[in-house]
C-alpha cells in the first residue's frame, strides 16, 4: 500500500514539474494534480497495454518510438476529463509525456523497495567433517 501511495505522488510531483516546464499544460490545484495522477495511473494500468498491443506492428517499424505518441495521446485524455488539468496541444502532450515519464522513472529508480524472495537452494553444500564424513 505504502508503494502505491509513494508511486502516486511521484506521478503528481511528476504532472507538476511538466505544468512547469512546458508553457501548454496547465495545473490550477494540488487536488488537481493529485486526481490526473489518479486518473492516469488507472489508465496506464488499463488501456495503455491494449493501446500497445494494438499498435505492436507500428511500434515495431518505428523501434518503440511511437511509445512516445501513445503516453502524449492518453496525457492529452486525462486533461479531457480531469477539471482544471489543460494540454493546449499535441507537443505540449508530447512534451509533458515525455517528462511525465523521465521524472517518474528517475524517482522510481530511487523509491524502488525490494521485496525479498526466499532464496531457492539449487545445491547441497556439503562439509567434510573430522572424521572423515561429508555432512
Amino acid at each position: 500500500m505504502v508503494l502505491i501511495i509513494t508511486r502516486w505522488l511521484i506521478i503528481t510531483m511528476a504532472i507538476i514539474a511538466a505544468s512547469m516546464l512546458v508553457p501548454g499544460i496547465k495545473v490550477d490545484s494540488l487536488l488537481t494534480a493529485i486526481l490526473a495522477a489518479a486518473l492516469l495511473g488507472l489508465i496506464n494500468v488499463f488501456i495503455k497495454p491494449v493501446l500497445i498491443i494494438l499498435t505492436l506492428p507500428l511500434s515495431i517499424l518505428t523501434l518503440g518510438v511511437f511509445t512516445f505518441f501513445i503516453n502524449a495521446l492518453l496525457l492529452a485524455l486525462v486533461a479531457y476529463f480531469v477539471k482544471g488539468f489543460e494540454v493546449q496541444s499535441f507537443l505540449a502532450a508530447f512534451l509533458g509525456s515525455l517528462i511525465i515519464s523521465v521524472v517518474t522513472w528517475l524517482a522510481n529508480y530511487f523509491v524502488n523497495i525490494k521485496t525479498e524472495k526466499p532464496k531457492r537452494q539449487d545445491f547441497i553444500d556439503l562439509e567434510k567433517g573430522d572424521d572423515g564424513k561429508w555432512r
